[in-house]
């Protein structure tokens, strides 16, 4: 029986159509897999191209109330990440950030010229637009976008399929937006998404958004991919989801992602700090934080998944930490995981041990990303 306190994207009868097992999924009833299963969706998309719903995350555009440069301003003192300089038809990933350092939320933001489109995670979107209409309430005007659904088309044979509808897309590179008129509406696009493949996202209008996915679909390279390929290609990639890898106890820098924070930020910077939490991420960027997020190898073909805890010995010895996110890496053809431990035990090559069902197996802490991604530059 479907839970009626669950939202459904716009897409749920074509999910029901393709005989998609569906699940509660961020206060959304969303496909989890399609008939084709999680390990062969996972590979299309790797070879060829798969097209995801995600249509639950929320969609938020900043408009100025005087000038972009006052938005961008009051977006750098939300987040550690430049704004300013960000030139128009560019995105550029982002975090929210608490006074502790830890993650409010990790979202992408895209200069569009007269305003800034945001896409931010399903189970933050209202926390965030509140977020900002708290805080940038005298420079912007901060609303979610209405009737409009977000796909994501990732791999390989994304360019060609999507360039069939849209040709001026072969020109874009990662992390390039484009907006077109087509005869689905005016299309968002940006050359990203969340497997490590070559990709785009979509923001198409709602009254066409069926008509759109059946066309996508009704090419040979695409298939339905549900939330279970989703995951285990991002975990391949090594890319973190909100509310397992980051939160609001976990720092950039512990996380790996200060990357993220761009030289003008930092220590020394044009414009150091000023960001909730810079005391610490700031000094966590000159001397190393206390735990580092890590990859890690378990051996033999147990998966070990998120709460397994991590420890320095096979017996006795100490707690190190747990696993964040786990499982099996269809592409890489093994148990793979994500973990947070001590400064110490970060090293690649450390050996460790996973405690699964009362046994300690060993595991091998890596560097990430698992699998190289295939971005276009």
């Amino acid at each position: 029986m479907p839970d009626a306190d669950l939202n459904r994207t716009i897409l749920h009868p074509l999910h029901v159509e393709l005989g998609a097992k569906l699940v509660p999924f961020a206060g959304y009833e969303m496909p989890v897999q399609y008939p084709m299963g999680v390990m062969k969706e996972h590979l299309h998309t790797r070879a060829q191209a798969g097209l995801f719903d995600v249509s639950h995350m929320g969609q938020v555009i900043l408009r100025p109330k005087s000038d972009m440069a006052a938005i961008e301003l009051g977006l750098e003192a939300l987040m550690p990440v430049a704004v300013q300089g960000l030139v128009e038809g560019r995105q550029r990933y982002g975090l929210f950030t608490n006074d502790a350092g830890g993650i409010l939320d990790d979202l992408m933001f895209a200069n569009r010229g007269d305003h800034i489109f945001m896409v931010v995670n399903a189970a933050c979107k209202e926390a965030d637009i509140a977020h900002m209409q708290a805080h940038l309430a005298d420079v912007a005007d901060v609303r979610p976008v209405p009737d409009r659904a977000l796909l994501a088309l990732q791999g390989p044979a994304a360019e060609a399929v999507l360039a069939s509808f849209v040709p001026d897309l072969r020109a874009m590179r990662f992390m390039d937006v484009l907006s077109v008129d087509t005869v689905y509406g005016p299309l968002w696009i940006a050359r990203s998404g969340y497997t490590g493949e070559d990709g785009f996202e979509i923001s198409v209008p709602d009254a066409s958004a069926l008509d759109f996915a059946r066309a996508l679909l009704g090419q040979d390279a695409v298939a339905p991919i549900g939330l279970g390929a989703r995951d285990s290609l991002r975990l391949e990639a090594g890319l973190c989801l909100y509310g397992h890898d980051i939160d609001t106890q976990t720092t950039p820098v512990a996380a790996g992602l200060a990357w993220a924070i761009q030289k003008a930020r930092r220590a020394g910077g044009a414009r150091e700090g000023g960001f909730p939490g810079a005391a610490k991420i700031l000094a966590e960027l000159e001397t190393g934080p206390a735990a580092h997020r890590v990859g890690l190898r378990p051996e033999g073909r147990a998966p070990m998944r998120d709460g397994t805890v991590i420890w320095d010995a096979a017996e006795g010895g100490h707690r190190l930490g747990k696993v964040t996110s786990g499982g099996f890496g269809p592409s890489v053809e093994a148990p793979i995981a994500m973990a947070y431990v001590p400064d110490f035990a970060a090293v690649p090559g450390t050996r460790l041990w996973g405690e699964l069902r009362g046994k300690r197996l060993p595991v091998t802490v890596c560097e990430l990303p698992f699998r190289p991604s295939n971005y276009k530059r």
